[in-house]
């Protein structure tokens, strides 16, 4: 999967000369030509719509990693705080936008409504809307595109989920009516999904990815009875014929940087800079601390351990920095040489495009532990935890590129140092340490601590998602270097600025029976109540 951004960006203007819209998605064909005969290729509206997945998931420059306690920024300048200042949220009606022509035109091109981009539509669809109610609550969705109801209704977000859950339920089945021997393996649309995706593959993908909204839904499994959480997640595991998911890596849901749409802080033209971000000692606590050898491919040793003597393949020489810090003394310590840094050669190095893992929107790791959280949780008793378990991570250590007995060559911070030494990629040994072998006593923190490692510069917000459902692993709290009004890290954003301008009625009246009339960022929805 390789994104054009000529591509796009022809497309966008494209079908923006056709496509216009007011709030909650009024959409204007068009004024030269009229609606019934305007005609937009199917193949641009899906760019559109696949390449704004990445779009919502991609952080800037590294935004989204420090939420995640991956790494933290310690020279604001070039990287910015830590803080999670969180307002307004932006939103996701672009999609739906985009999803209502989508369906128009392959209705108007193919002359049915059973085709493949009705199919794609659900996905987008449930997608759109997930997204944004995991970030604030209720949802304007019912109405949402009603051009003639401008100042739509908030649905609560147990019926958003229920809705969305029976949206990708149907897109399932209609794709499974589309498949054949024949054209399973065959690329959807080679030119408009950015994903490259074959049919087949957008089942698994559908399928997966509705796992991962049954399992972040976790809290609401026993009060729910309506929404069957429980017993839809496993009817997907006992039916693989009728729901396929994803069976390998192959399968993933990615963005493939390359040389020329270069790794994200290289691309920012911040690789020279690497050392003014350190890898968050949340992150070490739980791979380092563990022997884990993914330590070795994605980060760098704190440049003052190796100066104290110790070697590159000596897990206590990745030291990681706590994000609570004031940026003042960060900046300090790492000048210092304290902290390690993320892997130049991997991320940062002009070929880093070709080195880095790609980008993974879904992915199977994750459906693994997934998988073994369900089964921990006795939502399926087919399966086995430990199996599992163990294979998220294997396949996170295969999509880093890791195999028992390998040797990884470390580089130093800048790049200048290719090759500071060696160190020997022991997997087995890793899976033998007591944190990590498995253990049906401490079980769900073994599952959802490695789902967090294998999230590691991917997956947009998963990782800060499953701690803020789990607790798990621990998130770094309280400081100078957190700060939110009560040292607190926020439960979720506030509402988009356009809803509170163009729909303030329906809006207050949904803060106002979720959160007690304010747009608390330390509020909790339903979701996770």
């Amino acid at each position: 999967m390789k994104i054009s951004f000529q591509y796009i960006t022809i497309a966008l203007l494209v079908t923006l000369s056709v496509i216009s819209g007011c709030q909650k998605g009024d959409l204007l064909s068009n004024p030269n030509v009229s609606a019934e005969n305007s005609t937009v290729p199917v193949s641009l509206l899906l760019n559109h719509l696949s390449a704004n997945l990445m779009r919502e998931e991609e952080p800037v420059v590294s935004t989204v990693y420090r939420y995640n306690q991956n790494i933290v920024s310690n020279y604001s300048y070039y990287f910015g705080s830590n803080t999670y200042n969180w307002s307004n949220t932006s939103h996701t009606y672009d999609m739906i936008r985009y999803c209502n022509q989508l369906e128009t035109q392959a209705a108007k091109q193919y002359g049915n409504t059973t085709n493949v981009y009705f199919a794609l539509s659900k996905f987008f669809r449930a997608y759109a809307y997930i997204w944004l109610s995991q970030r604030v609550g209720d949802i304007p969705m019912s109405d949402a595109g009603n051009i003639n109801k401008l100042t739509p209704v908030y649905d609560k977000q147990h019926d958003v989920y229920k809705n969305c859950l029976a949206m990708l339920d149907t897109a399932n089945t209609m794709l499974g009516s589309l498949i054949s021997s024949a054209n399973a393996a065959t690329k959807v649309d080679a030119t408009g999904d950015v994903f490259g995706l074959t049919y087949l593959q957008w089942r698994k993908v559908i399928n997966t990815y509705k796992l991962r909204v049954l399992i972040s839904m976790s809290k609401r499994a026993d009060d729910n009875a309506d929404l069957n959480i429980k017993q839809q997640f496993a009817t997907i595991i006992g039916d693989p014929v009728k729901y396929p998911i994803m069976a390998a890596n192959d399968d993933n849901m990615v963005y493939r940087y390359t040389t020329i749409t270069l790794y994200p802080p290289n691309r920012s033209g911040s690789a020279p800079y690497n050392n003014c971000e350190n890898i968050n000692q949340t992150f070490f606590n739980v791979t380092a601390a563990y022997h884990d050898p993914r330590v070795f491919a994605l980060t760098i040793p704190a440049p003052a351990q190796l100066s104290a003597g110790k070697q590159v393949s000596d897990f206590t020489a990745y030291v990681g920095e706590d994000n609570s810090k004031s940026q003042g003394l960060m900046s300090n310590f790492s000048s210092d040489g304290k902290y390690s840094s993320l892997s130049y050669n991997r991320y940062m190095s002009s070929s880093s495009g070709a080195n880095a893992e790609p980008y993974i929107l879904m992915g199977y790791a994750e459906m693994c532990f997934n998988i073994a959280e369900a089964a921990y949780r006795g939502w399926i008793t087919s399966e086995d935890v430990s199996n599992w378990y163990l294979k998220g991570i294997k396949a996170s250590m295969d999509w880093y590129g890791l195999k028992q007995g390998q040797t990884v060559t470390i580089g130093n911070v800048d790049g200048s140092l290719s090759n500071m030494g060696t160190a020997l990629v022991d997997i087995n040994a890793f899976l033998a340490d007591p944190n990590v072998a498995y253990d049906p006593s401490k079980g769900l923190t073994q599952i959802l601590t490695q789902k967090y490692v294998a999230f590691f510069m991917n997956s947009g917000f998963e990782a800060y998602y499953n701690w803020r459902r789990t607790g798990i692993p621990a998130f770094s709290q309280g400081g100078v270097g957190v700060g939110t009004a009560n040292n607190m890290i926020p439960l979720r954003w506030e509402y988009p600025q356009d809803e509170i301008t163009y729909n303030p009625i329906n809006y207050n009246a949904a803060i106002n029976s979720q959160y007690g009339g304010s747009d608390d960022v330390n509020g909790k929805m339903w979701l996770i109540k």
